[in-house]
């Protein structure tokens, strides 16, 4: 596997990375650089780690996960995202600040890389880039999510829309679009 096709990989990886982080972002009202570069750290790490996890779990894992990782995805991404519809319609000062916790972005960096985990397999026969090729998965994803959380963070400062609200139903739609392709692929 040439360089080239392992960055295309890592930018592939990123997408749901840079989507999730743009939700985020959108419904921060303050900027708490912290827990963004944690929340970045977090998505690279689960990124690049799922890989080299399936990878040395060799193929015999790959083929239990695979027939159910669209359904894991969906089902966290619409957790998370009917949450965020919820809280949407919470006046400010009910609404929570568990959009930073470490429960929330454990689950969205776990459901956000699940796509990754089977992306170890296709190492499998080049052992020798796996180091190469974890390292730049996780730094595209960690790139891609502070970028998308700043995108977010200046849109949703921007334009007072009901961003929790829009968030949520980006994160259910990201979660039926795994679905259904997975179920129609």
């Amino acid at each position: 596997m040439d360089l080239l096709s392992i960055v295309i990989l890592a930018i592939g990886l990123a997408a749901d990375c840079f989507a999730v982080s743009v939700c985020k972002g959108m419904t921060t009202h303050q900027l708490p650089w912290m827990r963004v570069i944690l929340m970045a750290l977090l998505f690279g790490l689960f990124q690049g780690g799922m890989p080299l996890l399936t990878f040395f779990l060799g193929i015999g894992f790959a083929q239990y996960i695979t027939p159910i990782d669209h359904w894991i995805a969906f089902v966290l991404l619409a957790f998370i995202g009917g949450k965020m519809i919820v809280e949407s319609f919470k006046g400010e000062a009910e609404k929570s600040s568990q959009s930073f916790s470490w429960l929330t972005i454990l689950t969205l960096a776990f459901a956000t890389s699940i796509d990754a985990l089977a992306m170890g397999i296709i190492f499998v026969p080049y052992p020798h880039q796996i180091a190469m090729a974890v390292g730049i998965i996780a730094a595209t994803s960690f790139v891609a999510s502070l970028a998308g959380f700043s995108i977010g963070f200046f849109f949703g400062k921007k334009f007072k829309l009901n961003v929790e609200l829009i968030g949520g139903i980006i994160l259910i739609g990201m979660g039926t679009k795994i679905l259904i392709e997975h179920l129609f692929a």
